[in-house]
């Protein structure tokens, strides 16, 4: 299926035989130079039997140029046998942070957010892909540009529009690009995953209005990845992002 608006989508779907979740076989999205990407966040578990498929869609997100995919992992399944090694409660509060936002009382695992507003259930890969879709379609706000210099980040961002209705925070996420585990105890005992883009850190750096253009030169010690992205106050919609390696 091929999808045109501010980015082109080539999208491939797949039934996995052994289980019947319907898995990404292919995303490919085109933007300009200058558009914006679009942020992918999975809330996840390693002690989630669930959630495993949608580790592999994350995956694959990961590797597209104009998707920055996220993997959050929770710590409310840690009590059921597996203690997740990557869950930090900073995530378990910003997904409770979009359910607030959204009006709705429970979170569960796997969940993806596409762009700060679009929710999708599991590894639903046609839903996923729907979700970029309508995002990119969408002119971004706010244009960001971030430059990895050895151990300090500078971040140029710029609302051609002018200023943007509301307050808008300015995070800074770092990430882990693959690490493999082997689970010993709860759901998932005896089984080895590959995980990527395991977030490590999520700080909000700036509060910003749009009004001037946004210039940032932030600490990034160390070897994992660094983005920024832009969002609505309370947990909005995401505005603009980038990615550097």
């Amino acid at each position: 299926m091929r999808i045109t608006g501010r980015g082109s989508i080539v999208a491939g779907v797949v039934a996995a035989a052994a289980t019947g979740v319907a898995m990404l076989a292919g995303v490919a999205l085109a933007q300009g130079r200058e558009e914006a990407p679009v942020v992918v966040e999975l809330f996840t578990s390693q002690g989630c039997s669930s959630c495993p498929p949608a580790d592999r869609l994350l995956a694959d997100l990961a590797g597209r140029d104009n998707v920055i995919a996220l993997g959050l992992h929770v710590d409310y399944w840690d009590y059921i046998g597996w203690k997740d090694s990557f869950a930090r409660p900073e995530h378990t509060a910003r997904q409770r942070a979009y359910a607030e936002a959204a009006g709705e009382r429970m979170v569960y695992t796997p969940q993806i957010v596409v762009g700060g507003t679009h929710r999708v259930v599991g590894a639903r890969a046609m839903k996923v892909v729907d979700a970029i879709e309508a995002y990119a379609q969408t002119p971004a706000p706010v244009r960001v540009d971030a430059e990895r210099r050895g151990e300090t980040l500078a971040v140029e961002a710029v609302a051609p529009g002018g200023a943007v209705a509301g307050r808008m925070v300015v995070q800074l996420v770092r990430y882990r690009p693959r690490e493999t585990v082997t689970i010993k105890r709860g759901e998932n005992a005896g089984h080895t995953f590959t995980y990527s883009n395991i977030v490590t850190a999520w700080d909000v750096v700036s509060e910003w209005t749009g009004a001037e253009p946004l210039s940032l030169l932030l600490d990034v010690p160390g070897a994992d990845h660094a983005a920024v992205i832009v969002q609505q106050a309370g947990h909005g919609a995401i505005l603009g992002a980038a990615a550097a390696r």
